[in-house]
């Protein structure tokens, strides 16, 4: 996996909850790991990651993903277990 990804991965992953990911990247992300991503409704998106489904939300003003849908794909990420160790970079 490439730094980009790796660094993105950890900063979902651990820590406090960031502010600045915005949903390209983390739509890119998904595609990357294996996900298919497809919009469902309005600005809902339906993943679906190793066999596990989830509904993300597109960011209705701007492109910045809320701190609530990162906790939501930290919470999804944990569950497949892709979260990266907290010291690996």
């Amino acid at each position: 996996m490439s730094h980009k990804y790796q660094s993105l991965l950890h900063s979902i992953c651990h820590g406090p909850l960031p502010g600045n990911i915005h949903w390209r990247e983390v739509e890119s992300l998904l595609h990357h790991l294996g996900a298919t991503v497809e919009p469902i409704l309005g600005a809902r998106f339906r993943v679906v990651l190793h066999g596990q489904e989830f509904f993300l939300h597109h960011p209705h003003h701007g492109n910045v993903c809320s701190k609530q849908e990162i906790k939501h794909l930290r919470e999804c990420f944990a569950s497949l277990g892709l979260a990266p160790a907290a010291g690996d970079d």
